[in-house]
């Protein structure tokens, strides 16, 4: 069983939840403010101190251009409990959102725990944002050699020598 219905969501808000995402597109930048306004009426159906609330409130800010305004909700999420799969999530858009903010460092650690955790799906959207913040800081071959890492599995051909390639980009050479 998911970790939310525990939290007192039930699959029909999630389903609902996904809907109103589903829906996304169909709401240019004029009307991000309608967008975010279907997901705060979501919101307010969840139990008080849900930290779904904040998760889906920084998605809707984040994914409609206000970094800014999604940091917060995104660490409040993470501080009231949201963890699993969806806390991996908050992580990721977080250090995203941070980097967009010029606060780069912050997000390298907040995502470098999450190289040594346990395997998802998101590994590799890990693998990606990571890079990116580290290429903010002039990180790029560290952030090189993440990205040809992740990329190195999914290839028909070279896996063992992207994956060789990726390592030698950090190791130290004396």
């Amino acid at each position: 069983m998911d970790r939310d219905v525990d939290q007192g969501v039930d699959q029909g808000w999630e389903d609902r939840v996904a809907a109103a995402w589903a829906t996304f597109d169909d709401h240019p930048e004029e009307r991000a403010a309608d967008f975010r306004a279907v997901i705060d009426a979501l919101v307010a159906e969840l139990p008080d101190g849900s930290p779904l609330g904040p998760f889906e409130r920084a998605c809707a800010w984040d994914s409609t251009g206000h970094s800014n305004q999604a940091v917060p909700l995104y660490r409040e999420a993470l501080a009231r409990g949201l963890d699993g799969y969806k806390g991996r999530r908050a992580k990721i858009q977080l250090s995203s959102s941070l980097r967009n903010i010029g606060q780069a460092e912050e997000g390298v650690k907040l995502l470098t725990p999450e190289l040594d955790g346990p395997s998802d799906e998101l590994d590799d959207a890990v693998r990606a944002c990571l890079a990116l913040c580290l290429s903010s800081l002039g990180r790029d071959r560290e952030g090189l050699s993440l990205v040809l890492g992740a990329l190195a599995p999914h290839l028909p051909r070279y896996q063992r020598s992207m994956a060789n390639y990726a390592r030698a980009l950090v190791e130290h050479k004396d």
